[in-house]
C-alpha cells in the first residue's frame, strides 16, 4: 500500500519527519506500507525547507509539486491542479497529510475528489479564530478526512461536536515533540552564539508572523518597543519571518536589544529556545516545544488552538495589546511564572502508533 505524505511549509517537516522513520523502521522489519514523499512548494525558500531535510533526515522528496508563492486562492490552486495530475498518472492507496497549512487542506481536496482516502495528522484543535486562514484549513481538511490522528481529548472532543465518530478518532500524541525529543542531543549553538554575548537564560526569542501583529508599521515598531522595555535590556534574538521582512524593511531604526538574524535551522532555533529566560511569539507550535521544554511562552493572541499549552503548559496568552506585555514579563523576572507539565502522549512515541493505526486501517479485506 502507497501512502502519500504531504508537506510543503517548515511546520509540516517537525511533523513528517518521525513519521517517515517509523515507516521505514517497519518496512526493516517487514512492514508492507511504503510512502511517496509530495513536496508542494508551498515554502521553496531553502531557508524555510531545504535545512529541514537535512537536519530531520528526511529524504528528498520523490515529487515536488513546486507550486510557489501567490494569493490564498492561486497558491491552493496551484497545489491542488498539481497533486490532482500526480494522483492520475500515479494513483497512491492514502493522501496523510499534517497540520493547517495551505498545503494540507488542497490535498486533501485533491485527494478526496479523487476517491482515495485521506488521514489528518493534528486533526481536530481549533482557535475559533476565522481570521485565521490556519483555521479555515483545519476545518476545511477535517471536514473531508476519513480518519483523525489527534494530539489532545480537547481536540478529540472538538471533533465528536462537529459529528466525527470515535472510531475515526485517534488519540496518538504529538509528532512534533517526536521530533524535539529526538534530537535534543543533537541541538548545537547558531553561528552568532559568542559574538552576541548569549548566555543560557540570559535572552529571549521572538518570533512574529501574524498579519495582526507585523503587517501595520506603527503597530509593529509599538509592539517591538514593549518587548525591548519588557526585557530590561537583556538581548531579545528575533528570526525574521519572510512577511515580517516585508513590514521591518519600512520601519527605519528598532530598539538596540533586538537583534534580527535570518530564520534558523532547526537545531539551531531550538537550542536557542531551549536556553531562553523565555519564548515571546504569535506562532502556534512553538507554544508545543517550550511547553515540554519547560521555557516560559508568551503568546501575542488572543486565542489559541493549542489550549493545552496553557492549562498544562507553560504557556500564557497575553493578547494583542502591547501594554500586556510589561505585566506578564515583570511577574516573570520575579520568579512568579508557572511551572507547566507536559501534557499526555507527548511522549517521542506518536510516530509509532500512528504507523500502528495505519497498517490495520489500510490492511486489505
Amino acid at each position: 500500500m502507497l501512502i502519500d505524505i504531504i508537506a510543503g511549509a517548515r511546520p509540516n517537516f517537525m511533523k513528517i519527519a518521525p513519521i517517515i522513520h517509523a515507516l521505514e523502521a517497519r518496512k526493516a522489519a517487514g512492514g508492507e506500507l511504503r510512502y511517496r514523499l509530495v513536496h508542494t512548494g508551498q515554502h521553496y525558500d531553502a531557508r524555510m525547507s531545504g535545512d529541514f531535510f537535512t537536519q530531520l533526515g528526511i529524504p528528498d522528496p520523490h515529487v515536488n509539486l513546486e507550486a510557489g508563492s501567490g494569493t490564498q486562492a492561486e497558491q491552493t490552486a496551484g497545489i491542488m491542479v498539481r497533486y490532482e495530475k500526480l494522483l492520475t498518472d500515479a494513483p497512491s492507496g492514502l493522501c496523510l497529510v499534517v497540520g493547517d497549512v495551505t498545503s494540507t487542506m488542497a490535498c486533501a481536496i485533491a485527494a478526496q475528489k479523487l476517491q482515495v482516502p485521506v488521514a489528518h495528522v493534528e486533526a481536530g484543535i481549533r482557535s475559533g479564530d476565522w481570521t485565521m486562514p490556519e483555521e479555515i484549513n483545519r476545518m476545511v481538511t477535517d471536514a473531508i478526512s476519513n480518519w483523525f490522528f489527534t494530539t489532545s481529548n480537547i481536540a478529540n472532543d472538538n471533533l465528536r461536536r462537529a459529528g466525527i465518530a470515535d472510531e475515526r478518532i485517534f488519540f496518538v500524541g504529538n509528532t512534533m515533540i517526536d521530533t524535539l525529543l529526538a534530537n535534543l542531543p543533537r541541538l548545537q549553538a547558531p553561528g552568532f552564539w559568542g559574538q552576541a554575548g548569549l548566555a543560557p537564560g540570559g535572552y529571549f526569542v521572538v518570533t512574529l508572523h501574524r498579519p495582526a501583529n507585523v503587517d501595520k508599521g506603527g503597530a509593529f515598531i509599538r509592539l517591538l518597543g514593549a518587548i525591548a522595555e519588557g526585557t530590561r535590556g537583556l538581548p531579545v534574538i528575533f528570526p525574521v519571518h519572510p512577511r515580517t521582512a516585508k513590514t521591518l524593511q519600512a520601519l527605519g531604526d528598532i530598539p538596540a536589544s533586538i537583534r534580527l538574524v535570518e530564520p534558523q535551522p532547526y537545531l539551531e532555533f531550538n537550542y536557542l529556545v531551549r536556553h531562553a529566560k523565555a519564548v515571546i511569539t504569535d506562532s502556534g507550535g512553538i507554544t508545543e516545544e517550550t511547553t515540554v521544554l519547560g521555557v516560559p511562552c508568551l503568546t501575542l493572541r488572543d486565542t489559541t488552538e493549542r489550549p493545552e499549552t496553557v492549562s498544562i503548559g507553560t504557556n500564557e496568552l497575553i493578547g494583542t495589546d502591547p501594554a500586556h506585555l510589561k505585566p506578564a514579563l515583570d511577574r516573570l523576572f520575579a520568579g512568579a511564572w508557572k511551572k507547566g507539565g507536559i501534557p499526555e502522549l507527548w511522549d517521542g512515541q506518536t510516530a509509532g502508533r500512528i504507523v500502528q493505526h495505519l497498517e490495520r486501517l489500510l490492511r486489505p479485506a
